[in-house]
C-alpha cells in the first residue's frame, strides 16, 4: 500500500500541488517555512481526517481561501485502487470521502490507511503532560483495533455529559446521586475494555520498544513504559464513588481511564528528569519505531507509510544512518522525508540504489527535481 498521487488545494500555505510519489523514497527539500511540513500534514491528514500539528481546523485553511481540499490515491496492488478525499469549507463540516462515498463517521477511516510520524514534535510525548501520551497510545491503537476506539467514542461522550452534570449541580445548588449514577454506568464498561486493551498494548510493545532502543543507542541502559492507571487496583465505580466530593468541588470528573498515563523510564528513573538529549532522542525514535513494527503485524504485514520531518537536524549521524539504512533494505515501505538541505539528502543516499522522487519546496510551490545528484 502507498499513495500514489496526492491534490492540494489551498491547505496551510499550499496553494496548488499535484504530485506523483515514488512506492520508495520521497524527499521534500526547502527551506524552514516553505512548506514542506504542511505537505507532510497532508499525508497525515488522509490517514487520521486531522492535522497532526493544528487541531483548530479552520487554522489549516490557507489565508483568506473559503476552502481546502486533499485528494489522495493510493495503490494497494495493480487492481486495487483508493481515492480519498477531504473537503473542509469554513463554518461547516468536514467532507471525508473513500471512492466518491462520503463516511458517516469519520471514526470509520482510521486504519485504512496506517501511517507513522516522526517529527520534533515527539519530544512533547516526554516533556508534556499525560493527555499527550495519551492521544498518542489512543492514535496507534485505533489504527488496528476498530472497537477500541468506538468504546472511546462512547466513553468520551459520556464523560462530557458526566461533566455538563456537575457544572449543573453546582450552578443550580442541586445535587442528584442517581442522575450522575446513570453516567457512571453508561462509561463503566467501556473504560474497562480500553483499560484491558491499554494494558495488553504495552505489554505487547515493552519488548519490541526496548530492542529498537538497544539497537539505535547501542547502550546497554534498560528502558521502560509502564502503564500507570488507577484501574490497575480498583474498580470503575468504586474510584467515581472516592472522586465524588472532589468531582463536585472541581465539576468535573477527576478518576476514569482519561486520567490514565504512560512512564517513560531509563534506568527506572523518568527519561524527563534523568535522559541526556542523545537518550531522549533514542527514546523517541526507538517509540515510533516500534510503533511502525508492531502496527505491521497487526495488519497482516501491511507496512505503515512513513512521515520523517525534519529529524536530520535532531539526529547524530549515527542515528542518522541507522534510519537510513533500514529504509534502503526494503524494510520499510513507502517514506516520506522533508529536510532544509539538499546536499545532505543526496549524501545520505548516494550508495542507496532505492527508488526514490526529490522535490523543492519554495514558498509553497513544489517542483519535482528530475536528476538529483548522486
Amino acid at each position: 500500500m502507498y499513495l500514489n498521487e496526492l491534490k492540494i488545494s489551498d491547505f496551510r500555505n499550499i496553494h496548488e500541488a499535484d504530485l506523483t510519489f515514488s512506492p520508495g523514497i520521497n524527499c521534500f527539500i526547502g527551506n524552514n517555512g516553505a512548506g514542506k511540513t504542511n505537505l507532510l500534514d497532508a499525508v497525515y491528514y488522509l490517514s487520521f481526517c486531522k492535522s497532526y500539528f493544528n487541531f483548530v481546523e479552520n487554522q489549516n485553511i490557507m489565508h483568506d481561501a473559503p476552502f481546502f481540499a486533499i485528494h489522495g490515491k493510493y495503490q494497494f496492488d495493480e487492481q486495487t485502487l483508493d481515492l480519498c478525499q477531504c473537503i473542509l469549507e469554513r463554518g461547516k463540516p468536514k467532507i471525508f470521502k473513500l471512492n466518491k462515498k462520503e463516511y458517516d463517521r469519520l471514526a470509520d477511516h482510521i486504519g485504512r490507511y496506517p501511517l507513522v510520524m516522526v517529527s520534533p514534535y515527539d519530544r512533547d510525548l516526554i516533556n508534556n503532560g499525560s493527555d499527550v501520551r495519551r492521544r498518542y497510545i489512543d492514535s496507534v491503537i485505533s489504527q488496528f483495533d476498530r472497537m477500541y476506539l468506538d468504546d472511546l467514542i462512547v466513553y468520551n461522550k459520556a464523560l462530557a455529559q458526566r461533566n455538563a452534570l456537575l457544572r449543573r449541580f453546582f450552578e443550580t445548588g442541586f445535587f442528584d446521586h442517581s442522575q450522575l449514577e446513570v453516567w457512571n454506568l453508561r462509561m463503566e464498561m467501556p473504560a474497562m475494555r480500553i483499560h484491558n486493551r491499554r494494558k495488553n498494548f504495552i505489554e505487547e510493545f515493552r519488548p519490541v520498544f526496548q530492542n529498537y532502543y538497544q539497537q539505535i543507542s547501542e547502550s546497554s541502559e534498560t528502558v521502560n513504559i509502564l502503564y500507570d492507571s488507577k484501574l490497575n487496583t480498583d474498580s470503575f465505580l468504586s474510584l467515581q464513588e472516592k472522586a465524588l466530593e472532589k468531582d463536585r468541588m472541581v465539576k468535573y470528573s477527576t478518576a476514569g481511564i482519561h486520567k490514565d498515563d504512560f512512564d517513560f523510564l531509563i534506568e527506572n528513573f523518568p527519561i524527563k528528569n534523568f535522559g541526556s538529549q542523545g537518550q531522549q532522542k533514542s527514546f523517541l525514535v526507538s517509540i515510533k519505531l516500534a510503533q511502525f513494527e508492531y502496527i505491521k503485524e497487526k495488519m497482516g504485514n501491511i507496512k505503515p507509510i512513513l512521515l520523517l520531518d525534519d529529524i536530520f537536524d535532531k539526529l547524530d549521524q549515527k542515528r542518522v544512518n541507522q534510519l537510513i539504512q533500514l529504509a534502503g533494505s526494503n524494510y520499510f515501505g513507502q517514506v516520506f522525508i522533508s529536510d532544509t538541505q539538499q546536499d545532505r539528502i543526496d549524501q545520505i543516499f548516494k550508495d542507496s540504489h532505492v527508488d526514490r522522487k526529490i522535490f523543492k519546496v519554495e514558498k509553497g510551490t513544489v517542483s519535482l527535481i528530475e536528476s538529483p545528484i548522486i
